[in-house]
């Protein structure tokens, strides 16, 4: 059977910037191990499997290791390839079912916009060995979902950040998150986000992770309205509108390949 495929840079403005994402279009349902062996095969930080419901899509998320509950990149860039390969209209909305419940995205100009829920940081004690594992001493640890979070003093620490993968990856969380104020005037905060646990050592730019980093810093800014940039090597940038239990998370999206997945 001939699936279609596509690899979407997502929150990227151009090609070969933002986070890749794969995104296959089911006609039917297939197996777990199948869409596992499928994302080790693809390597990237997420592949997306969509397939059609009565009231929208089926979809789920898979690193070249483990299914996720939630994953921002993939989710933009599955909302795009619908859009571009005719399933949806492009005045029509794009319904997740997905394992952190219904996620909606929606054309906004170029830009997509996605509701996501909101995730509280709650402090906790620096685990041992963080600072010597990032290269960097925390201002503030935090817990954010399955994820953790550690503010640095400035938005130069995150950018120069070459921290200690193998150490990171004993941490028994799916990411571990570096974030700053940004001091450019241009953007709010900076970040970085690694999972080696997850089998992704740095995410080039991480939607689900700004669940959290968006009302973290709308406290601490006092401000709802948000611009980020996720400084990896890649780069990209995220608009986050704080909107109590829910965020609004924003990005372009550009198409770089498109086939048929013949396995």
């Amino acid at each position: 059977m001939s699936i279609p495929f596509f690899q979407i840079d997502a929150f990227a403005s151009t090609a070969f910037t933002g986070n890749p994402a794969a995104v296959c279009l089911l006609e039917e349902p297939r197996p777990a191990k199948w869409m596992q062996d499928v994302a080790a095969e693809m390597n990237l930080s997420e592949t997306a499997f969509v397939e059609q419901e009565d009231d929208g899509f089926r979809l789920r998320w898979f690193t070249p290791r483990v299914e996720v509950d939630l994953c921002g990149h993939a989710t933009l860039a599955s909302a795009h390839a619908l859009w571009t390969d005719g399933r949806l209209a492009d005045d029509q909305e794009a319904r997740f079912h997905t394992r952190s419940g219904m996620l909606l995205a929606r054309r906004k100009g170029q830009l997509i916009e996605m509701d996501f829920p909101a995730i509280a940081t709650e402090r906790i004690d620096e685990p041992e060995g963080l600072a010597r594992a990032l290269g960097a001493e925390p201002t503030f640890v935090g817990a954010c979902g399955d994820d953790l979070v550690a503010v640095l003093r400035d938005d130069e620490a995150v950018r120069k950040l070459e921290p200690d993968i193998a150490a990171l990856s004993r941490y028994e969380r799916r990411l571990v998150s570096v974030t700053a104020r940004s001091s450019d005037g241009e953007f709010d905060f900076v970040s970085r986000c690694f999972g080696p646990a997850v089998g992704v050592d740095e995410d080039p730019v991480t939607g689900s992770a700004h669940c959290g980093f968006g009302p973290l810093w709308a406290e601490r800014l006092g401000k709802e309205k948000l611009l980020a940039y996720q400084a990896s090597r890649r780069g990209g940038v995220v608009e986050i509108d704080c909107l109590g239990e829910r965020v609004a998370l924003r990005g372009l999206a550009v198409t770089v390949v498109r086939g048929a997945l013949l396995a």
